[in-house]
């Protein structure tokens, strides 16, 4: 039970935040830097990323019950919402979505770029955030699985910080063609899991 909880989490989460995705907006946000500044901005902005995350986990389920928004409407919703973000994937919409809103930060040289735009929206965005309340509801007050969790969220965002240290290098190895087609492949498996999250919702609707 733990391990397949572990392995749809770690799953579910990293093809959302998706690193390896977002190393050319790295690039992009950090461009002028030097490689300790990056190197500060990559350790904070996976550090933020990771508590808001973590936040969700724990107090998700809570704000929903103070809402009165039964686990089952967020469902159905929120795999409505990883689909939109997976369409956007499969057809390149959001890589030109994050790109722009990397353009204006560097534009505007915001002091807390580690914050903005990097943690949030790119890595503890919507779709991020509602994917973690989504299995924090799946562990169901399991002290164990919501542990498992917390530390799936933690090694997501360690592999971020790890794929913005290694921006520079992995940018040149994929090239603007194997990005495009990571970012691809990636959005039909998010969109898939999406679907099930939604079929989840409707079967947990009818049975009740």
């Amino acid at each position: 039970m733990a391990l397949n909880f572990l392995i749809s989490a770690l799953v579910t989460l990293l093809v959302v935040v998706d690193p390896v995705g977002l190393v050319p907006t790295f690039i992009g946000v950090t461009d002028g830097l030097s490689e300790s500044l990056r190197r500060e901005v990559a350790l904070r902005a996976a550090l933020i990323a990771g508590v808001i995350l973590i936040g969700a986990a724990l107090i998700g389920n809570w704000l929903l019950a103070t809402l009165a928004i039964s686990l089952t409407a967020f469902r159905i919703a929120g795999g409505l919402l990883l689909f939109s973000i997976a369409t956007e994937m499969v057809f390149g919409v959001r890589m030109r979505r994050e790109g722009e809103v990397a353009e204006q930060a560097v534009e505007e040289r915001a002091r807390n770029i580690a914050a903005f735009p990097l943690a949030i929206p790119l890595l503890a965005g919507p779709g991020a955030i509602t994917a973690t309340v989504l299995l924090a509801g799946r562990a169901e007050g399991s002290l164990l699985l919501l542990a498992v969790l917390i530390a799936v969220v933690v090694l997501v965002a360690a592999a971020c910080y790890l794929a913005f240290l290694s921006a520079a290098r992995v940018g040149r190895i994929l090239g603007v063609t194997g990005n495009i087609v990571l970012s691809r492949l990636l959005g039909v498996l998010l969109a898939a899991l999406a679907v099930q999250y939604v079929v989840d919702g409707i079967r947990a609707v009818l049975a009740g």
